[in-house]
């Protein structure tokens, strides 16, 4: 299998995954959470090559989403409680992840205890920026918070930021054993594959 058709496969993998699951995401959590964050930092690892127009169309793909949920809802896209001015710092959010999951690749070299520490240090790390953008973003932004403050702010950041990082650590847990049951594929194919040239 050749790099550009990885890269489509998980691609396509993780639009599925991202549309199967955020169609919930103005209910918050349903028996299967968002995975939009998981799907922005796995992105990053596996599509660095095409991070100029890939991260843009998941980001796409996202806005479209919601757009269509609310729509559905019978109620005006920008009317919305969650689509205010804060809504679009989901953008800077995003890249958060993504950038974790892009450094997470720049230190890879195959699974490994030390890889999998990384992998745990770069998905709370990013979760928590992501959430400083995503949470910090409606709650200052927003007219649905009437009063902020900074303790207000600070008690709803630390009430969402567990959830939203077990749902992708989650995620990103699924994709962690999948990237190492392949690679032990691989592994094993190799010699099998030098054998049967000989």
């Amino acid at each position: 299998m050749n790099t550009t058709l990885q890269r489509a496969i998980v691609l396509s993998l993780l639009v599925l995954l991202m549309a199967a699951t955020r169609s919930h995401v103005f209910t918050h959590f349903t028996p299967v959470p968002d995975a939009s964050w998981a799907v922005f930092l796995i992105g990053g690892f596996h599509l660095r090559a095409w991070a100029r127009w890939a991260f843009p169309a998941l980001m796409a793909l996202a806005v479209l989403i919601d757009y269509v949920v609310i729509s559905r809802q019978g109620i005006d896209f920008f009317s919305h409680y969650c689509v205010s001015p804060g809504y679009w710092m989901l953008v800077p959010a995003h890249a958060a992840m993504w950038a974790g999951g892009h450094w997470l690749r720049s230190r890879y070299e195959g699974a490994s205890a030390a890889a999998l520490a990384r992998a745990a240090m770069a998905v709370v790390l990013a979760t928590a920026v992501c959430h400083l953008f995503a949470q910090g973003g409606f709650y200052w932004l927003s007219p649905a918070v009437a009063e902020p403050t900074v303790a207000g702010w600070a008690a709803n950041y630390g009430h969402w930021f567990l959830p939203y990082l077990g749902a992708t650590a989650m995620f990103v847990a699924v994709a962690a054993i999948a990237q190492a049951v392949s690679e032990a594929v691989a592994r094993h194919a190799a010699p099998a594959r030098r054998h049967g040239r000989r």
